[in-house]
């Protein structure tokens, strides 16, 4: 049953601030701040390795690294054209809805609630927890349920903090990200200077194509694009101006492709080869070196990049899920929101649980491996879906649009990816399948034809209702963009 809200008779009277509607309120820099906070997190502090040790020489990891850039650049050029022409909120749900049908966007809401986005906010909290944790006990062991007892508490006070406020949310993303960039900057510098003052010794012989084997190549690209991720699900919350998209995203994703070849010229400056690959902690081990009077600082800023990277998707998945529930293809309790706060607080607070369980499994690991297949599929249709839908609907209004080659050449290599995963890690890509094709049935039977038994629908619908109540939560007053 769909829960509504009984209009009054003085409704016609309200303001927009009284209106119960979720507000898009993220202008050009806070876009800009949540997608370099999302993409600029963990993952520039873990890659280096898992990109060095697979292109097997310092050369060759840096072109990787601005290959990834470029391929970054390109998915989300294509993100940008899918955000300017379905201005709908929603990000893959909506795109997939309007180019491909129903039934790949009810799976991409599947797997979205059921592991990519809890496995991918147990990652991130994890790192968070383990470097705020890390400086108080070097160089004894860090106790691991100290590190998830302070990773929860970090996820569950972000959570609460979407939960109260978009615009605080927006507010704390802007202020981390700048702390972010301060924390790759401090690293960025002393590497530059000594590069200047002639250190090049680690770049003698920068390019071996000895260690290079083709079938690992995939795996650093694979590596790089991990710490690149993210950039598309800004256009969930971005303003309805269509220019913001693209502008936010050509801005970000520069900057960052630029700031990521920095950070890894520093790091090979004044690192050895060696070194970094024995490094389990790449910007600790950089800080022993570099700065030694701020090597008890860099494990705080890191540990906050990564709080925005944990911020960023906390306030953006659920909201794919409150599209995909207004839109009638999900329990319709995740389209509702708070009467004052004005937030999804049901779909915040029924993720939650599940972002807690992964983070105690602590399997992150397989996790990973699991959430990364589908997520790279999913983005693979989405460009396919976008192509198909230029060649069906070629007079359809396209505010933005790319050449084509962008397009074709992000489709091509991300199926690339997916389909590589397929040889080189076949059990947890076959796992990730199978969880995948598991909402098959589910959408058959809930949302094709709706065929549950009467005593589970009228059990559903009062535990809805009771939940509405509890929450103080309503459908929206006014259908937002």
């Amino acid at each position: 049953m769909l829960l509504s809200v009984i209009a009054s008779k003085d409704d016609n009277k309200k303001t927009d601030e009284e209106l119960v509607h979720l507000r898009r309120e993220i202008g050009l820099l806070p876009a800009v701040s949540f997608i370099m906070g999302t993409v600029v997190g963990s993952g520039i502090f873990i890659a280096p390795k898992g990109v060095l040790i697979n292109s097997g020489s310092m050369g060759l990891s840096l072109l990787v690294w601005g290959l990834c850039g470029v391929l970054s650049l390109f998915g989300a050029l294509c993100y940008a054209e899918l955000g300017t022409t379905f201005t709908k909120s929603g990000c893959h749900f909506t795109y997939l809805l309007e180019t491909l049908g129903p039934l790949p966007a009810f799976l991409r809401l599947w797997v979205e609630f059921l592991f990519i986005g809890p496995a991918a906010t147990s990652l991130v909290s994890l790192a968070f927890g383990r470097y705020v944790v890390e400086p108080f006990f070097a160089p004894c062991a860090v106790p691991t349920m100290l590190i998830k007892l302070v990773s929860i508490l970090g996820m569950t006070f972000l959570v609460a903090v979407n939960c109260w406020s978009v615009r605080m949310a927006s507010h704390i993303q802007v202020s981390l990200t700048f702390i972010k960039i301060v924390a790759l900057v401090l690293i960025i510098i002393p590497g530059v200077i000594a590069l200047v003052k002639g250190k090049t010794e680690n770049f003698q012989n920068g390019f071996e194509f000895e260690s290079l084997t083709l079938d690992r190549l995939p795996l650093a690209i694979y590596n790089g694009l991990y710490a690149y991720s993210g950039c598309s699900y800004i256009t969930l919350s971005v303003s309805c101006l269509n220019r913001n998209i693209p502008l936010a995203i050509i801005l970000s994703m520069v900057t960052v492709t630029v700031l990521y070849v920095l950070v890894n010229v520093a790091y090979y400056t004044i690192l050895a080869p060696t070194e970094l690959l024995l490094s389990d902690a790449v910007a600790v081990t950089f800080a022993t070196y570099a700065l030694r009077g701020l090597d008890s600082a860099i494990p705080i800023l890191v540990a906050l990049s990564c709080l925005a990277t944990l911020n960023g998707g906390i306030f953006v998945s659920p909201r794919m899920l409150f599209v995909g529930a207004r839109e009638g293809y999900w329990p319709q309790i995740f389209s509702t929101i708070h009467i004052r706060r004005h937030t999804p607080l049901p779909a915040l607070l029924l993720m939650y649980p599940l972002m807690v369980i992964m983070l105690i499994s602590g399997d992150i690991s397989q996790l990973m491996s699991l959430l990364s297949f589908s997520d790279w599929f999913f983005i693979a249709l989405a460009t396919l879906g976008m192509l198909i839908h230029r060649y069906r609907f070629p007079l359809h209004p396209r505010p933005f649009k790319v050449p084509l080659v962008i397009p074709v050449t992000f489709t091509v290599v991300s199926f690339f990816i997916v389909s590589h995963s397929l040889y080189s890690d076949p059990w947890n890509t076959g796992c990730s399948c199978l969880l995948t094709l598991s909402g098959v049935p589910v959408y058959y039977m809930t949302v094709y034809h709706f065929c549950l038994p009467p005593t589970w629908r009228r059990i559903f619908n009062y535990c809805s209702k009771q939940l509405q109540i509890l929450l103080e939560v309503a459908q929206q007053e006014v259908k937002t963009c």
